[in-house]
């Protein structure tokens, strides 16, 4: 399929348009990367293609849009069936990814959000122990759905992988700019490791912006509450 075929509408910080930049990686499609630039306005593009939300990303396979990432990454496996697969091929295997992808949906991004956007300490403190119970979580379905390997997909990144990985660098700026830990050796080993290894992967470290930058994007423009927070190195 020629590269002008699918295209996808995303922005550079969203991690919801790097899930669907991982999953079109990993099939190795090629594609047309239409950056949106919220703040100066939706494209009509854009609008005509999520007339629903109004927001990316926003896949467009031929002159067929598909909306939110998570479907798109499971319209990305079904379509394209050459490459590892995403989703696991025994339905029960399939039901679980899809059911740890929700809970991320569900409680990761929340999580986060109410760290950033805490109004002091203390209840940023509340926030971070609230979601190191959600990460405790992960770390044992971790521990059962990897097998001993590397991935929630086992040797190569899967569904649950692309859902939870995708916000791994701002897992980073949170740790940088309020100088907490989110994921330590004693309660959340095996996510620590698999952190690094999900940032590593071919299909995800050219495509996953710097810790500074995305702490540069948040301070300017996305969470007032972050200004004060120490500036980015050089």
């Amino acid at each position: 399929m020629a590269k002008g075929d699918v295209k996808l509408l995303g922005t550079w910080a969203s991690p919801f348009a790097l899930r669907v930049e991982v999953a079109l990686k990993l099939k190795s499609v090629d594609y047309e990367y239409l950056e949106e630039n919220l703040r100066g306005g939706k494209s009509e593009l854009l609008l005509k293609s999520n007339p629903v939300h109004k927001k990316v990303p926003v896949l467009l396979h031929g002159d067929r849009p598909v909306c939110e990432s998570l479907i798109i990454v499971q319209y990305i496996d079904e379509v394209w069936t050459y490459g590892p697969s995403i989703l696991p091929s025994d339905p029960y295997d399939r039901a679980i990814a899809r059911f740890w992808a929700a809970f991320v949906e569900d409680k990761v991004y929340p999580s986060m959000r109410a760290i950033m956007t805490a109004s002091h300490e203390e209840a940023r403190a509340e926030a971070v122990a609230k979601f190191k119970e959600v990460l405790v979580l992960l770390e044992d379905a971790f521990v059962k759905s990897s097998k001993g390997k590397p991935f929630f997909g086992g040797d190569e990144v899967g569904y649950v992988d692309i859902a939870f990985g995708a916000f791994a660098g701002w897992f980073k700026v949170i740790e940088k700019a309020f100088n907490v830990e989110l994921f330590d050796e004693a309660t959340t080993p095996n996510l620590l490791a698999w952190v690094d290894a999900f940032l590593a992967h071919p299909a995800v470290k050219d495509i996953t912006p710097s810790t500074d930058k995305l702490l540069e994007f948040a301070k300017n423009f996305l969470l007032p509450t972050m200004k004060a927070v120490a500036p980015a190195s050089q």
